[in-house]
């Protein structure tokens, strides 16, 4: 019996979260990852970061099913600065189309994370302000995170997912993948 694999891959803007082809859009199959393995979860096309995949049916469930309120850590660029009010909102659970959501860790950082830079580049506005935000969900719904940083009033320019349960991005550079 084989022991079973699992992969992290820094997954990069503009990737399909999938193998199978998507019209001219990269996906999975185009980084060399390791046959038989599939992604826990997914990562928007726009989106980017930690995407955990593996042969590891027990461990698939764990990191997919929301009964298990595994943690998911995202970088969030979002238009303007957020007051204390936005954060509480998005703290204590907000209410979107598709019903509430739980509560989550959300702190506005003092300074600009330290990641690769993006291409391409979100766009700069002179006269709208950015800040970075880390928020800790602990489900996962369809671009939950950018639907709850829009409902609050500061839409998401760039979103990097840097944990996931207990796997770790790190130092991973975009496209690049390795053993767990």
């Amino acid at each position: 019996m084989k022991a079973p694999r699992t992969v992290l891959f820094h997954k990069p803007y503009g990737v399909v979260s999938q193998f199978s082809p998507l019209g001219s859009h990269p996906t999975l199959s185009d980084f060399g990852l390791p046959k038989g393995i599939y992604p826990c979860g997914r990562l928007d096309r726009d989106s980017e970061g930690l995407l955990v995949l593996t042969d590891d049916g027990a461990l698939q469930h764990r990191l997919s099913d929301p009964n298990f309120e595994h943690p998911r850590t995202y970088l969030v660029q979002v238009e303007r600065v957020p007051a204390n009010d936005a954060l509480s909102r998005l703290e204590s659970g907000l209410r979107l189309k598709d019903g509430p959501t739980r509560p989550c860790r959300a702190r506005l950082l003092s300074e600009e994370p330290s990641l690769p830079a993006r291409q391409p580049p979100i766009r700069h506005r002179k006269n709208v302000p950015t800040a970075w935000l880390q928020l800790t969900l602990t489900e996962g719904r369809n671009r939950q995170v950018r639907r709850m940083t829009a409902a609050v009033g500061h839409p998401t320019l760039r979103l990097v997912r840097i944990s996931s349960g207990p796997f770790r991005l790190d130092d991973l550079q975009p496209g690049r993948w390795r053993s767990a």
